[in-house]
């Protein structure tokens, strides 16, 4: 039974598996997207996202830890260099998996794996940075009932109030 194992060890020894994670890693980090089966792919992202939280931190002692997960320099560089600048800013979530269907050969369930701040159709286009100097839009009822009075030019009518009584005494 496994109760309570919430690792998928993939049909292999521990070796094996960490040797495929740590392969799998370098290639996502070298290439910014791979196609993988579904497992693999839920398994690399557990194993790749402390990696790139360690990527933030530009330490010697944290290029250590990480170079013992991936032994391969570039890799290393790569993580530290282009890809922690890019994702300083997000506090975690830094890979997106989505579904490719069957794989041909033997239907096993396949999916892409990517890095989410290298994707450029879901990053931020032209479309979006303007929307985003616009400012943020909400649907709250409230926040565009606000709005709409701001833009009429009125000033609200509960200041106004307050100067006239305070003019009074």
């Amino acid at each position: 039974m496994r109760h309570g194992d919430k690792i998928n060890n993939l049909g292999r020894t521990a070796s094996h598996r960490k040797a495929l994670l740590s392969n799998l890693a370098i290639q996502l980090i070298t290439h910014k997207r791979i196609v993988t089966t579904l497992a693999k792919a839920k398994a690399l992202r557990t194993y790749i996202e402390p990696l790139i939280t360690k990527g933030k931190d530009n330490t010697t002692h944290q290029r250590r830890v990480v170079f013992s997960y991936l032994q391969d320099k570039e890799a290393v560089t790569e993580l530290f260099g282009t890809i922690a600048t890019k994702i300083a800013g997000r506090p975690g979530g830094y890979t997106r998996i989505i579904k490719l269907g069957a794989r041909v050969g033997d239907n096993a369930e396949t999916a892409m794996i990517e890095l989410v701040d290298f994707n450029e159709v879901y990053g931020k286009g032209k479309g979006e940075a303007k929307e985003a100097a616009a400012g943020k839009r909400t649907r709250r009822a409230g926040g565009a009932r606000k709005k709409a009075a701001g833009e009429s030019g009125e000033a609200p009518a509960a200041p106004e109030a307050k100067s006239e009584e305070k003019a009074g005494e």
